[in-house]
C-alpha cells in the first residue's frame, strides 16, 4: 500500500513537470516507478499518464505547433524507435543506459555552462532524433535525447512545449499495440491507471500554472537541469 501511494507522488510530481516543459515527466518517473510497483505496472500507467497529459497541452496549444519539425521528429523516432524494440533483447542494455545517461548529462551541462552554441551538420541532427527513438523503444525514456535537437531547432518555449507534447502523443500511441502484446494492459495495471487519474488532472493544472509564470531563460536553465536529473536517474 505504502508503495503504491509513494507511486502516486511520483506521478504527480513528475506529471507536473511534464506540463510545464513538455518532456521529462516519464525520465524522471521510471527509475523510481521501476523500484516501487515493477517495470510492467510502470511502463503501462507511465505511458497511458503521459499520452493523457500530452494530448491536454497539444489541444491547448495546437495553433504554436510547428508542424514541419514534428513531422522530422516523429519520423525519425518512429524508425529508431523499430530498432529500439528488435534491440530490446539482443544488447547488453545496462551499459548502453549508462552510456546513455552520461551522454545527457555532458550535453545538459554545456547548454548550462557555456552558452555558445556550435553549429552540427544536418546528417548529425537527424542521427540524434534517430537515435532518441532508438533509446525510446528500449526504455520509454528517449526525451533527454530528442531535447539536444529540439532546444536547437525550437528557440521559443511555447513553441518547443507545443511542438514536443504531441511527439509522446504520437510515439506513446505507437508503443501501446507492443506493450498490449508484452502484457502489460492487466486489470491491476489498468486499475492502478484509473485510480491515477485524480493526480493526473491536479498535475496538470498545476503544471500549466507554473508554465505560465516562468520566462523564456528560466524555462530553458530548468529544460537543462531536468536533463542532469534525468541522466542521474538513469545512472541509478
Amino acid at each position: 500500500m505504502l508503495h503504491e501511494i509513494m507511486f502516486q507522488i511520483i506521478l504527480f510530481l513528475s506529471n507536473t513537470i511534464q506540463t510545464i516543459t513538455g518532456f521529462a515527466g516519464t525520465l524522471l518517473a521510471m527509475p523510481f516507478s521501476i523500484g516501487l510497483v515493477g517495470v510492467e505496472e510502470a511502463k503501462a500507467v507511465l505511458n497511458l499518464f503521459t499520452l493523457a497529459t500530452c494530448l491536454v497541452i497539444t489541444l491547448q496549444n495546437r495553433h504554436q505547433i510547428q508542424y514541419g519539425i514534428l513531422l522530422r521528429i516523429v519520423c525519425g523516432m518512429a524508425a529508431g524507435m523499430l530498432a529500439g524494440i528488435w534491440l530490446f533483447d539482443r544488447l547488453p542494455l545496462q551499459m548502453l543506459l549508462k552510456l546513455y545517461a552520461v551522454l545527457v548529462i555532458l550535453v545538459a551541462l554545456k547548454k548550462l555552462l557555456f552558452k555558445k552554441e556550435i553549429p552540427l551538420p544536418s546528417w548529425m541532427m537527424l542521427f540524434v532524433v534517430f537515435a532518441s527513438g532508438i533509446i525510446h523503444g528500449m526504455f520509454l525514456s528517449g526525451g533527454a535525447l530528442l531535447v539536444v535537437y529540439a532546444v536547437t531547432v525550437l528557440k521559443d518555449k511555447q513553441e518547443f512545449r507545443a511542438t514536443m507534447a504531441p511527439v509522446w502523443v504520437i510515439l506513446n500511441a505507437l508503443l501501446m499495440p507492443a506493450h498490449y502484446q508484452a502484457g502489460y494492459y492487466t486489470v491491476h495495471n489498468l486499475s492502478a491507471a484509473a485510480v491515477s487519474t485524480l493526480p493526473l488532472v491536479l498535475s496538470i493544472a498545476l503544471g500549466n500554472y507554473l508554465y505560465r509564470k516562468i520566462s523564456q531563460k528560466h524555462f530553458l536553465t530548468i529544460t537543462y537541469i531536468l536533463l542532469i536529473i534525468s541522466g542521474a536517474s538513469l545512472l541509478l
